[in-house]
């Protein structure tokens, strides 16, 4: 008859020869290949956006840093390694100082008018029916413009004898302004141009916001004996913070890389640099007069002051978010 001998708790099953077994246990080896098998599908669905954001963002960055770091000019060989010298004599260009004037000036205007436009308008068509639903097409409608288009159209429009001069004259305006050729209104009909293009925007996150306010809330302040004003001060905009959140990291990336506005538009005039933004000079000064890493070093400042930007806002604005 033959025998069981039971092994003692916790004790390993021994080979025949007296060896104790060395194989991985069943359930430690169906986790590994669960493992694998995770690892494989990411690879497989992951590796065509990492591939892509690694070809067309990141390798483009670390060349700017590099090129930055020299004197490259593809019609003036050999290059050479120089350090932070273009970075030194960057902060001391008049020519860039003047236009990071230009585009903070423009980044505000185009930030803050949108948003208040933007917020305005929202609160009017936050109703139903055919009508306001048409409304919302209307003002949606120049987002999907080109902004070439946009440009072309407007430069039309603000023309010396365009349609609002003409208009102008009609009112009685002896001489209305040179809107884009008078050095004291070329950067801010610039700045209106793209904040009319971009109201449309705000307005659809500011209603998807508007849509997610409780209902509940505005009637228990109304019961509470809160006006229209109260309720939208102390209900509905504290919870459209993350709606101006959305909005305003949006506007600030935008309006800080303006250069397709500035060359149709104005090609960074009237006069010596009035509209000419970072991102324009950065054009200029590397396609146009070849000095790469010159332009590389403005470029690789201007990331990193769009950066610093973008985190301090999304710190301030992510701070008035409530969670209901």
């Amino acid at each position: 008859m033959t025998t069981h001998t039971e092994l003692p708790a916790g004790r390993a099953p021994t080979a025949p020869g007296g060896g104790r077994t060395t194989g991985t246990p069943p359930a430690r080896r169906r986790r590994r290949g669960a493992i694998r098998d995770r690892l494989a599908h990411f690879g497989i669905f992951a590796a065509p956006g990492v591939l892509t954001y690694a070809c067309f963002v990141v390798a483009p960055i670390v060349l700017s840093v590099y090129y930055s770091l020299t004197n490259a000019n593809p019609f003036r060989p050999p290059r050479r390694w120089v350090g932070l010298d273009n970075y030194t004599a960057l902060v001391q260009d008049p020519e860039f100082l003047t236009a990071l004037r230009v585009t903070t000036i423009l980044t505000l205007i185009v930030v803050i008018v949108p948003n208040v436009g933007g917020l305005l308008v929202a609160l009017l068509l936050d109703k139903r029916g055919r009508f306001y639903n048409a409304m919302r097409s209307v003002f949606f409608t120049p987002v999907i413009l080109s902004s070439v288009v946009v440009s072309v159209i407007w430069t039309r429009l603000l023309d010396v004898d365009g349609p609002l001069n003409r208009a102008l004259r009609a009112l009685g305006v002896d001489d209305p302004p040179a809107w884009l050729s008078d050095p004291d209104f070329a950067l801010y009909s610039v700045a209106s141009i793209i904040s009319w293009q971009m109201i449309g925007f705000c307005v659809v996150v500011y209603l998807a916001g508007l849509q997610g306010v409780p209902v509940e809330l505005q009637e228990a302040a109304a019961l509470d004996g809160a006006g229209p004003v109260r309720r939208f001060r102390a209900v509905t905009w504290p919870l459209l913070a993350p709606a101006l959140t959305i909005n305003t990291v949006v506007l600030l990336i935008s309006a800080f890389k303006t250069y397709d506005y500035i060359k149709v538009i104005t090609n960074g005039g009237p006069g010596a640099g009035t509209t000419a933004t970072i991102a324009f000079n950065v054009l200029q000064t590397g396609l146009d007069g070849n000095h790469v890493g010159y332009a590389s070093a403005m470029a690789v400042l201007m990331l990193v002051i769009v950066g610093v930007a973008t985190a301090v806002a999304l710190k301030i604005l992510r701070g008035r978010e409530v969670d209901l």
